[in-house]
């Protein structure tokens, strides 16, 4: 097994370095107190995080929507693709059209960007992906549940309004692929094969968003 996903810290970027997470501490065995107690702030979209169709849809789903069983994926695609700009469409859609097995229930891409999440650039020029990937992904496999990758949003921060209609596409409420946005995926490639993938949200009421562990689990 494996992390897919990363530790949520003061220093993690979001979409545009708008948002911050903090941690306060409220008591602290160090200065005197019973215990250490923290409260965190932050925006439900931080870190490895996973976008529920109520992020556009006011009559969108959440995660009372969703059982636990949704959650387990046992057909996983991994696709490795290097980017021709900052919105990717036909290099992977080409790669979709080549794969003959149609069972797969999520699709994992690593763009490479995932190495750069240090700098600046993972957030300021992070690559998107294009309306059209999600027709493509509905046409070819119709259990498709979930996308993931290691950009930290399907919205390029550099083309913003091709991204709002990308999450409008594929969080429609009537056929939604859900987006598994800012994945860990520094130390697989396409070798690594996967039995099973398993998303662990958390089960916060009527939010648009929701932080995630991932565990992927390797064939041997």
């Amino acid at each position: 097994m494996l992390f897919l996903s990363y530790i949520v810290d003061v220093d993690t970027p979001t979409y545009g370095n708008r948002n911050k997470f903090e941690q306060i501490k409220k008591s602290s065995i160090s200065e005197g107190d019973i215990a250490n107690d923290t409260s965190i702030a932050t925006t439900l979209h931080v870190g490895t995080h996973i976008d529920m169709p109520y992020h556009f849809y006011e009559n969108g789903q959440t995660i009372e929507d969703y059982g636990a069983d949704y959650w387990a994926f046992e057909s996983v695609l991994f696709v490795a693709i290097e980017p021709e700009c900052l919105v990717i469409k036909n290099e992977l859609i080409s790669k979709l059209d080549s794969i003959e097995d149609n069972s797969y229930e999520i699709l994992i891409v690593k763009t490479g960007i995932c190495t750069m999440r240090g700098s600046d650039k993972f957030w300021q020029e992070n690559y998107g992906f294009h309306p059209d990937v999600y027709d493509a992904l509905i046409k070819k496999f119709p259990n498709m549940r979930v996308f993931g990758f290691d950009s930290i949003s399907v919205s390029s921060f550099a083309e913003r309004m091709i991204g709002r209609e990308a999450h409008k596409r594929f969080l429609n409420p009537e056929k939604p692929i859900l987006l598994l946005e800012d994945m860990d995926l520094t130390s697989v490639d396409e070798q690594t094969s996967f039995s099973k993938i398993i998303i662990a949200p958390l089960r916060i009421s009527k939010s648009d968003g929701l932080p995630c562990t991932v565990f992927g689990f390797l064939n041997a």
